[in-house]
């Protein structure tokens, strides 16, 4: 299997197959394919299995591309972001985000992964269940914004705002640490808690959560009277409009 990753903050991955080749995605994330793969959509190991990967962010379903003949599969994400490609050995294990899988190998695992202790479930913002993916194979998975990776040393501590965590290793130990300092905590925007990320293991930061992205763009949205949203009539909603299409300009790179 052989891949290719485009683009810089709007990246696909097309993936080219042999034949006989095969390899499965969540569903609605296909963004174009050749003649001589083929589709076929179920729950990908019963209903329990489809349960399990909801849970955990995915979807109930998955769709598996079979190349009949020679072909190609393009994927992409449904946000800015970036595309992180990982060779799993057999029994190596990723811990990420919800709704961070993209796709993978047949041979690849998507499962629910839960938080080690009830405090990080609680504080630290990624909640309780994440997902986790099993090798042996190669898996793509998509994080919002640019990606830093880190590794952290036995014992070794970062702090960190929950939304940045992407994706961990399985050694590496997630709980929560109150803001130091009482103006911190009322104007500092931080929030009462940080994420305390203890090594070892190797971690993948992102710069622009996708909720930090949402937030943003709604501070922008017009609001009619009473509370409810504006038609974009008008020029209220024009205004409202264009300041949405310069923020998403200014985050995309666009002029």
């Amino acid at each position: 299997m052989r891949y290719e990753i485009s683009g810089t903050t709007m990246q696909t991955v097309s993936i080219d197959l042999n034949p006989g080749e095969h390899l499965y995605s969540q569903t609605a994330t296909m963004a174009w394919m050749s003649d001589g793969i083929r589709m076929d959509t179920h729950t990908g190991g019963g209903l329990f299995a489809g349960l399990r990967r909801a849970v955990s962010g995915g979807g109930l379903f998955i769709t598996e591309f079979i190349a009949e003949t020679s072909g190609h599969v393009a994927f992409a994400p449904r946000f800015p972001g970036q595309i992180v490609p990982v060779k799993l050995g057999l029994g190596q294990s990723l811990i990420c985000r919800k709704e961070t899988f993209l796709c993978a190998e047949m041979s690849v695992t998507l499962d629910i992964a839960f938080q080690q202790r009830l405090g990080a479930g609680f504080f630290a913002g990624e909640g309780f269940v994440m997902q986790r993916v099993t090798g042996p194979g190669t898996v793509f998975i998509d994080l919002s914004g640019e990606v830093v990776e880190k590794t952290l040393l036995p014992g070794e501590r970062l702090h960190v705002h929950a939304g940045h965590i992407g994706m961990q290793e399985p050694t590496i130990d997630i709980d929560i640490k109150m803001m130091r300092g009482f103006r911190n905590i009322l104007f500092g925007g931080e929030g009462l808690f940080l994420a305390t990320l203890t090594g070892p293991g190797k971690i993948w930061l992102q710069s622009m959560p996708i909720i930090n992205l949402a937030e943003e763009i709604a501070r922008y949205l017009p609001s009619g009277e009473g509370g409810g949203r504006s038609s974009g009539s008008g020029a209220g909603g024009m205004l409202g409009a264009g300041a949405v299409g310069g923020l998403l300009g200014s985050i995309l790179g666009g002029d």
